[in-house]
């Protein structure tokens, strides 16, 4: 039996209330990976500050208020609210997750060549194809939200892109949390299958319904709904607590190509971890972006393994926050086999007294020669309160390779704001224009451009507040 300890009782004892409940009760492997992680979560705790990678990111707000479980919502009940939702439709095939569930009836058909449904109903089918890949690649053993996310995982996305399929639009994984006044938490699990010589592109996008910073709805979206304010909350609303553990796999077999985008669009009153980890095959290609504009604490851990020869990676990051918003990145591109590339480059637009963290790790393993990797980390600070800590590793341990990081930290060029001023502009607009131009460069390497226009009026809203 699991002894209820310190700040974490209330996961060990709902897991306790829970287990039975749960997806996949019956399936003996199953059942074994959730008591182990929730055994491994029981000894590991939250972790502190006092630990390396967490040093500059303190979690004792989440980890002192007592989340529930998020409860199931109707779809029919709340799909007006969600229309209204910036991110709602990006013009491609989604599947819809509310609190954390899958609901079919706000969910659209998939093309031919992807078979991707709930992973709710796969556990509950005992399906042959989680049991070989599922927890395999997000391993939770050092790290205890991971272990938290296993022990609960209830539904998420199971993607299985058939081989040599050529999808010619996203897959749209679209997960919203619907506040019922009280602080809830959600555990989604994503396992993303892409088989050999497939091509894809599958966007995540994590929301707070009736929350929506820097948005309000447009007209049209709004007739005959109760009006909202400009921060797309309801007259008389209050902002609820929430938080979000999302783990996501993804396995790229030998020669596919992936493109993964991932959009952190929820309030500022909500919790945010993720773990996002890519396999790589022989001669596969991942290009992955993140884009983190929401949330009040953010914490997202992404991990790559090149583990097949001529594999290439692109890691894109952005991150603009404000107020008192803390965002934490920490990166791993783990260079397994000889001959791969990658490259990666994060980007951050800091305001207010929000605080940034950057830990972006490379390794070369021994056997990994001709690695050519790149790794650049660029913020831009708007205020003389915000803060950035930024770390860029290199480990290598190869001899014939091409590797170099780089960090820099800086504001606002005058001389450009001087030289704009100059042509007729305001000085509010030629600054907004640089930072639009800075940040700019990552969302332009989305390659769907429905998304990237999304985000470039994203941008501008949250640059005018």
């Amino acid at each position: 039996m699991i002894a209820a300890r310190e700040k974490h009782d209330t996961y060990l004892s709902s897991f306790l209330e829970l287990e039975k409940g749960l997806p996949g009760r019956g399936n003996d492997w199953i059942e074994k990976i959730r008591r182990d992680a929730i055994e491994r979560f029981a000894e590991l705790g939250f972790p502190t500050t006092k630990h390396e990678e967490w040093r500059f990111t303190n979690i004792a707000a989440l980890a002192a208020t007592p989340f529930e479980p998020a409860a199931p919502v109707e779809g029919a009940r709340v799909a007006g609210q969600l229309a209204q939702l910036p991110f709602a439709e990006i013009g491609c095939p989604r599947l819809v997750f509310l609190n954390g569930r899958c609901t079919p009836e706000l969910s659209d058909p998939l093309p031919a060549g992807v078979k991707a449904g709930s992973l709710r109903a796969a556990m509950a089918e005992g399906s042959s194809v989680l049991e070989r890949q599922l927890t395999r690649y997000a391993h939770f053993q050092k790290h205890p939200f991971a272990a938290l996310n296993t022990a609960f995982m209830e539904d998420g996305a199971l993607v299985e892109i058939a081989r040599d399929a050529v999808l010619e639009k996203p897959i749209y994984l679209l997960y919203v949390s619907v506040p019922d006044g009280r602080p809830a938490v959600t555990h989604p699990r994503n396992l993303i299958l892409a088989g050999r010589g497939a091509q894809a592109t599958v966007i995540e996008a994590y929301l707070n319904l009736g929350v929506a910073p820097g948005f309000s709805p447009a007209p049209a979206a709004v007739q005959g709904a109760a009006a909202m304010d400009d921060a797309g909350l309801k007259p008389g609303a209050t902002r609820q607590a929430c938080f979000t553990n999302a783990v996501t796999e993804l396995v790229a077999d030998e020669g596919a190509l992936v493109n993964h985008y991932k959009l952190e669009q929820e309030s500022e009153s909500a919790f945010h971890v993720a773990t996002l980890v890519f396999h790589q095959a022989r001669s596969s290609t991942v290009n992955t972006c993140t884009i983190q504009f929401g949330g009040k604490l953010v914490r997202e851990e992404v991990r790559n393994v090149l583990d097949g020869e001529g594999a290439e990676s692109t890691f894109n990051g952005l991150y603009v926050i404000s107020g008192e918003q803390h965002v934490d990145n920490h990166t791993t591109l783990d260079h397994a086999q000889p001959h791969c590339a990658s490259r990666e480059f994060y980007k951050g637009v800091l305001d207010g007294h929000a605080h940034a963290v950057f830990n972006g790790r490379i390794i070369v393993r021994q056997d990994a020669q001709k690695t050519d990797s790149k790794q650049s980390n660029k913020n831009l600070l708007l205020s003389a309160d915000a803060v950035i800590d930024s770390k860029p590793q290199l480990e290598i341990y190869a001899d014939d390779v091409k590797c170099t990081h780089g960090a820099t930290i800086g504001q606002v060029d005058q001389e450009a704001v001087f030289y704009l001023r100059s042509r007729g502009i305001g000085l509010e607009d030629a600054r907004s224009l640089l930072v639009q131009a800075f940040a700019g460069d990552i969302i332009g390497r989305i390659k769907y451009e429905p998304l990237a226009a999304k985000l470039r009026s994203t941008l501008v809203g949250r640059l005018a507040r």
